[in-house]
C-alpha cells in the first residue's frame, strides 16, 4: 500500500525500483549473479543503512533504511524463484 499513487503521482523512485528489480531478476536467470552474490548485495546495503551516518556516500536515513528492507524482500524474491547455492559463512 505505500506505493501506492497519490493524485496519480507515483512516489520517486518507483521508476528505479522496477528497473533495479527486473534487472537483479535479468542477471539471475541469465546466471550472471549466482544466489550468492545477491545474498551479499543484501548484506551490504543493510550494512550501509546500519551505518547511514558514517556512509562515505550519504543518502537520506530513511532512503537507506527502505533500501534495505527492499533488498531483503528482492533477495528473498530471487532465492524462491530462481534457486541456487546460498553464500559460505565464515
Amino acid at each position: 500500500m505505500d506505493n501506492m499513487p497519490v493524485g496519480g503521482v507515483h512516489p520517486a523512485g518507483d521508476e528505479s525500483l522496477v528497473i533495479l528489480q527486473s534487472l537483479l531478476c535479468l542477471l539471475r536467470e541469465k546466471n550472471l549473479l549466482s544466489r550468492a552474490d545477491i545474498e551479499e548485495l543484501t548484506d551490504r546495503v543493510a550494512m550501509r543503512a546500519a551505518q547511514a551516518e558514517r556512509d562515505p556516500l550519504p543518502c537520506c536515513t530513511e532512503a537507506t533504511r527502505g533500501a534495505a528492507r527492499e533488498m531483503a524482500r528482492i533477495g528473498e524474491y530471487v532465492g524462491h524463484r530462481y534457486g541456487g547455492k546460498h553464500r559460505r559463512l565464515g
